[in-house]
């Protein structure tokens, strides 16, 4: 395919630009936008599973890289590609942001990093089907999404479940069975990667490090509502 992309050089100034920039990439494989950008293509997402991030932020501008704050911070978007199948679903969980496990003295849910990350998110499905090639797999058309207010409870209330387990010193017993549409997960590259927690007595203890996650009922419903894809029927 012929191309008159380029990548950008500035993070965009404003919504439109940054929409307009992802609605340029839809249709394109992942090949070419990695050759245009000069980026190599991993045999697969095993030990790169960032990639498609990385090549995506190339294009849109992002400007956060791994500081704690949205992708675009300048206009508050945080960027989130997701794996889909044919037919529209998510195909994996996706990542919030690390949890705090200590020093959670009077942080709200209001005042919460997760809920911050969540404000406003492009939302950019990629194939994900293991079948396809990872050069062949095709960009589609974002989504740029706010919670409503009814997301944003049961994301409240999943948030605040998890974290009083974690106050409470619970954070080894948390699975991710708990919580209806976000998840808790460790999220280390390996097992000696250890952070400081509060054990049950109120000890300081070691575990691996958590991270929030979407539970993958959440964000099935939130693409079907937008894109009317074969996952779940608008409500």
């Amino acid at each position: 395919m012929s191309s008159s992309l380029q990548i950008p050089l500035a993070p965009p100034e404003n919504e439109l630009i940054l929409r307009q920039r992802a609605e340029a990439l839809a249709g394109y494989r992942l090949g070419e936008l990695a050759a245009l950008a000069g980026l190599p293509i991993p045999r697969d997402l095993r030990r790169d599973k960032g990639w498609v991030g990385v090549l995506l932020e190339m294009w849109l501008g992002a400007s956060a890289g791994s500081k704690p704050e949205q992708d675009f911070a300048a206009i508050g978007v945080e960027l989130k590609t997701i794996p889909i199948d044919s037919a529209g679903k998510p195909l994996e969980t996706t990542f919030v942001c690390v949890a705090p496990l200590t020093g959670n003295t009077g942080i709200t849910w209001e005042s919460s990093h997760v809920r911050h990350k969540l404000k406003r998110v492009l939302w950019v499905p990629v194939e994900g089907e293991r079948h396809i090639p990872l050069a062949e797999r095709r960009v589609g058309a974002p989504l740029l999404w706010s919670p409503s207010p009814e997301e944003d409870d049961q994301l409240r209330r999943d948030w605040e479940e998890l974290m009083d387990l974690i106050v409470l010193g619970q954070v080894e017993r948390i699975t991710a069975r708990h919580g209806e549409v976000m998840q808790l997960r460790p999220k280390a590259a390996n097992s000696k990667a250890l952070t400081e927690a509060i054990g049950a007595r109120g000890e300081p203890i070691l575990t691996l490090p958590r991270g929030f996650y979407l539970k993958k009922n959440f964000t099935a419903a939130l693409l079907a509502r937008h894109f009317f894809t074969a996952s779940e029927p608008p409500r």
